[in-house]
């Protein structure tokens, strides 16, 4: 007598909407113009499938409708394992922490990221460092984070050297992957300080570039940090195979070609006081070292010049004409 065998019957799944118009910073007409569009098509997930913005945008969408989230990143941003979502408004960029924007589901393919050219490799990698760096000394840092910052920071710097020389070797991108994920894991946890305060505000403000913002910003927000380090500037070391934190990145960046200046970014230097200002206001902020709104200008002037970063001690531009608060 033959058996029977009950089968369910095959669920099929289709892509209800294409949403194309991504915008780095996340605007919120953006938003709000991807919510509609979801909210039209009836769609039951999000699959997000490119670098940090359109995570972001996804993010943006599942704030307000709570729709699940699936994550393909084709860069090393690193949003996908945060539960941390932007908006840019009027110049203003402002961020925050909600359960229901942390994908529920990743895809890691070194293969997706062989025509993410060298640069954007590079500013992309040098984001997701300055994920690990900072949560180092973050809220939120613990025994755990400080692990797999360490060995988020070692994965990016061995792997985006590779990654330059050899676009597309599956194993420095995957390198760099595993780096960008670790580094995005324990930012998740430990939180951010002042680096990204900064970044934030040169992104929403004056519409700068995220990635590369962040690739010129750390090494000056580290010289400051240099001497209140303590123990944790062991591991940072380490991780970079150098005899201190600040000349393992130095070395990195320089190694790697990657912007050494808010000037080539096309940051007005008239803004500078401005911009500190306003990170300013964001006040106090974790750092292992206290900060005041002309220390901030200090870092953003030679940020500015692209000075050559000095620990503890930031060089003053020569042809600095602006007065420190």
């Amino acid at each position: 007598m033959a058996s029977e065998v009950s089968r369910t019957p095959a669920v099929r799944h289709s892509i209800a909407a294409t949403f194309t118009d991504v915008n780095p910073h996340v605007p919120v007409g953006v938003a709000e113009a991807a919510q509609l569009a979801a909210e039209g098509a009836g769609a039951q997930a999000l699959l997000a499938v490119g670098g940090g913005s359109t995570t972001g945008t996804a993010k943006a969408i599942a704030l307000c409708t709570g729709l699940p989230i699936i994550a393909v990143p084709t860069t090393y941003a690193g949003s996908e394992m945060t539960p941390v979502w932007g908006l840019t408004e009027r110049g203003e960029k402002k961020t925050g922490v909600d359960s229901r924007v942390l994908p529920r589901v990743v895809i890691y393919d070194p293969e997706l990221t062989f025509s993410l050219p060298a640069r954007l490799s590079v500013v992309s990698g040098l984001n997701a460092l300055a994920h690990s760096v900072e949560a180092f000394w973050a809220q939120g840092r613990n025994p755990i984070t400080s692990l797999m910052a360490e060995e988020g920071i070692r994965a990016l710097a061995q792997g985006l050297p590779g990654v330059v020389e050899q676009p597309e070797d599956p194993t420095t991108r995957s390198r760099a992957l595993y780096g960008a994920y670790l580094s995005g894991a324990s930012f998740a946890v430990a939180g951010s300080g002042l680096h990204h305060k900064i970044c934030h505000v040169l992104g929403g403000a004056f519409d700068l570039p995220h990635a590369e913002t962040h690739a010129v910003i750390l090494p000056y927000v580290l010289a400051f940090n240099g001497p209140a380090l303590g123990d944790i500037a062991g591991p940072i070391a380490r991780a970079f195979g150098s005899a201190t934190p600040l000349a393992g990145l130095v070395a990195l960046c320089l190694s790697l070609d990657a912007p050494k200046s808010l000037c080539e970014l096309g940051m007005p230097k008239d803004g500078l006081e401005r911009a500190a200002a306003l990170v300013g206001a964001q006040l106090p902020v974790d750092n292992p070292r206290p900060i005041g709104v002309s220390d901030i200008l200090s870092i953003l002037e030679n940020a500015w010049e692209g000075a050559e970063p000095h620990l503890g001690t930031l060089s003053i531009p020569k042809d600095r004409d602006s007065v420190r608060k």
